[in-house]
Order: C-alpha cells, then structure tokens, then sequence
C-alpha cells in the first residue's frame, strides 16, 4: 500500500468512526465526495484503487450508511454500484472474520478455547478463503477501472466476476460467522448481526447471484472457446 493510500484510509477510519454513531455529516464534512475528482479540479485525484480501500473500511466500520453512493455521486449505475457492493463486503466480511477469530480464541468449551478444536479451525480455514477471493475479485476490478479510466461497461468482465464471487462468498460467510458464535451472535448488543445483516443485503443489491452469472454466462458464450482464451489473456496483461 502506498504511503498516501494508508494516510488516506487512516483518516476514513477515524472519520467511519464518529460517523458510526452521528451519520454521514463527518464523511461530507471531510471531502470524500472529491476523492476521484482531479487534483487539477480540486479534488483529491485518486484512484479505483483507492476508493475500493476506502469502502473496505467504510464496509467494517459503517455497513448502514451510504458511503459509496456520496463518493461516488450522481446516479449510479449497476456495474458501478456492484463495485461499491464487492468493495464493502471485503471490508464487512473481514471485519467479521476478525470477531469470529477473536471469539474462538475467548470462548471455551470443555476447558479450551473453542479455536483448539479442529472442525473449528476447519470452517475458519474455509472463511478466510472467501474473504481472500473477494478483496482480490475486488482490487481485480479496481485495477481494471483504472485501466478504463473509470469506463464501467469496458470492464464489466471484471465487475461480474468481481460481484458473483463475492455473492457466494457472503452465503459462506455470514453462515459460518453464526455458526461459530452461536447464539450471541444474533443479539441486538453485539455487533456481528450489523456486518451479516448487510452482507445479506448486498448480495441481491445491484445484481443478484442469477444476474451477475448471466451477465458472465452470455459474455463467454459471445467470445468462444479461443476468443475467451484471448480476452483472458489480454485483460491479465
């Protein structure tokens, strides 16, 4: 990460902080609708990359509030707002993985942490590989964006993969987060069910699993056997 991504999802955290308990005015306040603008416009002048860092944080810290949406601007449209949707659930699925990890460790059953015994471990192997595949599909797609200079449909390739890897990771992760937290989980005190709650939410927000794997379906179909081989080839240079 760059010394200006980390200065920058620095500040987000300490902003979704405040903004976790008093509502978007401390994000409006501090500028993040200017984060893609140009410097030469007066923005900030960053990048893809750099809101997908921003709403990792704003997905862990503040999933109930519209952060993508003021960033971003305007109207917008499905691939983009799927972006913003993988973008959040990165941030949400790992916040969640992090409470799941730390419970296991605290919890004991049969006078040892619930992290000692093996099927625990198992399922928690599992859940740490969903999280991985969503904030690659996603930094995949923030990186195409880049290339595209923002240009959605020229990358809706990656934005589909991107949105139904991480529609089927959320089924996995929010399953296995209960699981592992049993009971306490789903209580209004504790805040896991604010992170699956919205995880659940997302997975339907601007395109379903049904959709995002139709949009892939037609596309591969469209290229061919060696027109897919070609575009895959050339999208991963």
């Amino acid at each position: 990460m760059s010394e200006q991504r980390s200065l920058l999802c620095d500040t987000a955290e300490a902003v979704f902080a405040e903004a976790a308990t008093v509502g978007m005015a401390p994000i409006e306040a501090a500028g993040f609708g200017q984060l893609l603008v140009p410097e030469a416009d007066g923005g900030f002048g960053g990048d893809w990359g750099d809101l997908f860092a921003v709403l990792r944080r704003a997905g862990a810290q503040v999933p109930h509030l519209p952060v993508g949406e003021a960033i971003v601007g305007g109207e917008v449209s499905r691939p983009i707002g799927a972006f913003i949707r993988v973008a959040q659930a990165a941030g949400a699925i790992d916040a969640a993985l992090a409470m799941s990890i730390d419970h296991v460790n605290t919890r004991q059953q049969f006078g040892k942490p619930l992290g000692k015994f093996q099927a625990v471990q198992q399922v928690l192997a599992i859940f740490a590989t969903e999280a991985a595949a969503v904030n690659v599909a996603g930094a995949a797609a923030a990186a195409a964006l880049d290339r595209a200079g923002g240009d959605a449909e020229a990358v809706l390739f990656e934005i589909a993969c991107a949105k139904l890897r991480t529609n089927r990771a959320i089924g996995q992760a929010t399953s296995i987060a209960h699981q592992v937290h049993g009971a306490i989980g789903f209580t209004q005190e504790y805040d896991l069910h604010s992170l699956t709650g919205a995880l659940l939410d997302w997975r339907s927000d601007h395109g379903n699993d049904a959709y995002w794997a139709g949009v892939l379906g037609g596309m591969t179909a469209q290229y061919g056997g060696t027109g897919l081989w070609v575009e895959m080839t050339r999208r991963a240079d």
